[in-house]
C-alpha cells in the first residue's frame, strides 16, 4: 500500500501545478489521504477563492466514494441511481469533474486529488497530471 504522505502530496501538487501553468489557468490543488484528511494544498496566484473549498471537496468526494467526480456527475443525474447525491455529506460531495481517487498498485484507494479553478475539463486535465505523477 502506498500511503499519501506529505512528500507524495508535494509530488502530486507539483505535477498538477505544472499542467495548470502549461494551460495558463491558476488552480487550487488538494490532496487527501485514505481517511479523507487533507495532506497537502496549494493555491496558485490568481486562483479563484471559491476554488479553495471546491478542490478540497473534489478530493474528499473521490476518496470517500472511490470514484472520480465525473463519474459521480453521471450517476447523480435525474433518473440515475444516485440522483441527489450532491446534497449529502453537508454538501461536500462534488458532482462535476476535477477529482480523482488515488489507487495503489493493488487498486486500493489510498487517497484523492481535487483541482478547481477552470472549466470541468481543465480541472480534470490538471488533476489527471497529479494522478499520473502518483502512479509514475
Amino acid at each position: 500500500m502506498t500511503a499519501v504522505t506529505l512528500d507524495v502530496a508535494k509530488t502530486i501538487i507539483a505535477a498538477a501545478e505544472e499542467k495548470a501553468q502549461e494551460i495558463d489557468v491558476p488552480m487550487c490543488i488538494a490532496v487527501m489521504n485514505q481517511g479523507g484528511n487533507l495532506v497537502g494544498f496549494h493555491r496558485m496566484d490568481g486562483a479563484l477563492l471559491a476554488s479553495i473549498d471546491i478542490a478540497q471537496n473534489k478530493a474528499y468526494s473521490s476518496v470517500s466514494l472511490k470514484l472520480d467526480t465525473e463519474t459521480i456527475h453521471e450517476v447523480s443525474q435525474p433518473g440515475e441511481s444516485l440522483y441527489g447525491l450532491g446534497t449529502t455529506n453537508d454538501g461536500r460531495i462534488v458532482t462535476f469533474g476535477g477529482g480523482y481517487p488515488l489507487e495503489d498498485a493493488d487498486g486500493t484507494v489510498v487517497g484523492g486529488v481535487g483541482v478547481s479553478g477552470g472549466s470541468a475539463e481543465e480541472d480534470m486535465e490538471v488533476a489527471q497530471a497529479g494522478v499520473d505523477a502518483f502512479e509514475g
